[in-house]
């Protein structure tokens, strides 16, 4: 039986979670296929143009390359669907988000590559193949920043932000939690050690009597 318990601050249950996680990852996924089908169309009719006869084996290897890589990419970021509707009502919702995810995650990893080839190909044509080169290491580095690095850095930021407000919670708190307890822990204690301490010598004082 599926587990149907809150599991998150918004009394999610898995399944919920996992259907929310699904809607958001193909919202991703339709952004990065976009990119996908322009360049798809782009490399496609790059065979159809006057001056691609004139290629040379370094350049037609270049365009074949990115070509399949831009396949590639469109597989990847299509079988998230393909997946869904195959374990559709099946109970795999949360395998298929883990799959899909990873599976995203190779996709935009490939697509890196495509770009990479197809400004490699195109500077290479139009003015010289070193430019190419430096061209698409650039634009290799560009995505590799905003895609890999970026997300990293704000995960550190985010974690040393909470860390920061936790630890500035714990010195506001501290001193209040003293203060509140320290009087009534004194007015409390205090008085009552004498009584209980002279209890014995009245109860001894009563016997003498």
């Amino acid at each position: 039986m599926a587990d149907h318990r809150p599991c998150t601050a918004r009394n999610e249950t898995p399944l919920e979670r996992a259907d929310l996680n699904f809607g958001e990852l193909l919202q991703e996924l339709r952004v990065t296929q976009t990119g996908v089908q322009i360049l798809f169309a782009f490399l496609l009719s790059l065979a159809f143009t006057p001056r691609f006869p004139d290629l040379d084996t370094v350049q037609r290897t270049t365009y074949v390359a990115t070509l399949l890589l831009a396949v590639l990419a469109a597989a990847l970021f299509t079988a998230p669907a393909a997946l869904h509707r195959s374990l559709f009502q099946k109970g795999a919702k949360p395998r298929i988000v883990q799959v899909s995810s990873r599976l995203a995650s190779v996709g935009m990893g490939v697509l890196v590559l495509a770009f990479t080839g197809s400004v490699l190909l195109v500077v290479d044509v139009t003015t010289s193949r070193a430019g190419g080169v430096a061209a698409g290491a650039a634009t290799l580095l560009v995505c590799l920043g905003l895609w890999g690095l970026l997300p990293r850095l704000v995960q550190r930021a985010g974690a040393a932000e909470e860390q920061h407000s936790a630890g500035e919670q714990h010195k506001a708190v501290g001193p209040r939690a003293h203060e509140s307890v320290g009087p009534q822990a004194h007015e409390s204690v205090g008085p009552q050690a004498p009584v209980r301490a002279a209890a014995p010598y009245r109860e001894l004082s009563a016997r003498r009597r």
